[in-house]
């Protein structure tokens, strides 16, 4: 349950800054806590949400929400799970979009670490109390084979071939667009946003190199539409979604990084009724392949695209090939 306190600017006080009036008398509450209370709409004047650079004149009632802190670890949850392989070292697990990965800041739980530990007794403490056995991600919004470890020894096994880049990582994109070759790769540094915090960008200025493969697949009849495959020689945050908008190419259905008049601009309504049926980024990981820990045998799996994004792509092969 929430927790509310109640402020009073005085009507005798010079005029003051939202967020420099709540540092001084928050002293609890770090400035970036209460810039994101203010963005999220939990702290108002005279009832009403505000900016944290509005200014306070005088007599204004100011209400902060406070949330229930988030736990400081994951509790199991009894959510299914697609299971491509599992044993005693590690599981593969054909993560749906629309699920978070670990556990993080809004997103408590229903995360693929929740059920794991519902489904797995043996990932405590391996990776940290919030991502156990994690040794790598994908967002949210994509789909697609992803390994979990069981232990010390696999997960720094698997750790070392994502760090040497010798994991193989195939995925599928849809991308408005048609780049100018059939294939390529980029090699383009990518790090925080300089302006906006969510996004990752090639204009960081301490990006790290992120290297993306590519190849044209099939290009669609209709608004320059392409299927790519990409293979990842580096896995950094966001790093096939921001190169291919970097290079005006961005994924269908992207909420970050897209560009929603390209959507909007398709005349065939049914396509747009098929897009919008994505539940984000048309983006999918199909294949994982890896050198297993324990027995040193190479080891791939495959992935079936999600129905959403088949029926998209089924439909484009129908009309537009």
């Amino acid at each position: 349950m929430n927790s509310i306190r109640q402020l009073l600017f005085p009507e005798d006080r010079p005029a003051e800054r939202l967020d420099t009036f709540l540092s001084e008398c928050l002293l609890d509450i770090s400035r970036s806590q209460l810039k994101k209370l203010i963005d999220s709409g939990l702290i108002t004047v005279n009832g009403v949400a505000t900016k944290a650079s509005s200014k306070l004149k005088g007599g204004e009632s100011i209400q902060v929400n406070l949330p229930e802190p988030e736990p400081t670890e994951a509790i199991p949850e009894d959510i299914p799970l697609h299971i491509l392989y599992e044993d005693q070292d590690l599981i593969v697990i054909d993560k749906p979009a629309g699920m978070v990965v670990h556990p993080a800041a809004g997103h408590s739980h229903g995360t693929l670490v929740n059920a794991l530990l519902y489904h797995c007794h043996d990932l405590a403490g391996i990776g940290g109390e919030l991502r156990p056995g994690i040794v790598h991600r994908i967002d949210k919004d994509t789909s697609g084979a992803i390994v979990v470890t069981k232990n010390d020894q696999s997960h720094q096994h698997l750790a070392a071939q994502f760090k040497d880049h010798s994991i193989n990582r195939r995925y599928l994109a849809l991308v408005h667009g048609s780049p100018d070759k059939s294939s390529g790769i980029i090699d383009q540094p990518i790090g925080r946003h300089p302006t906006q915090r969510k996004k990752m960008s090639g204009k960081a200025r301490n990006g790290k190199r992120a290297v993306t493969h590519w190849k044209t697949l099939k290009q669609y009849n209709v608004n320059r539409l392409s299927l790519i495959e990409l293979q990842l020689e580096t896995g950094r945050t966001h790093q096939i979604r921001v190169h291919f908008a970097e290079i005006n190419c961005p994924l269908v259905g992207d909420p970050l990084y897209g560009n929603r008049s390209r959507v909007t601009a398709i005349q065939d309504m049914e396509l747009r009724k098929l897009i919008d049926q994505l539940p984000g980024q048309a983006l999918h990981a199909q294949k994982l392949g890896f050198i297993h820990p324990s027995s040193g045998k190479y080891l791939e799996f495959s992935s079936e695209m999600p129905e959403t994004l088949q029926n998209l792509i089924t439909y484009l092969d129908q009309k537009y090939l």
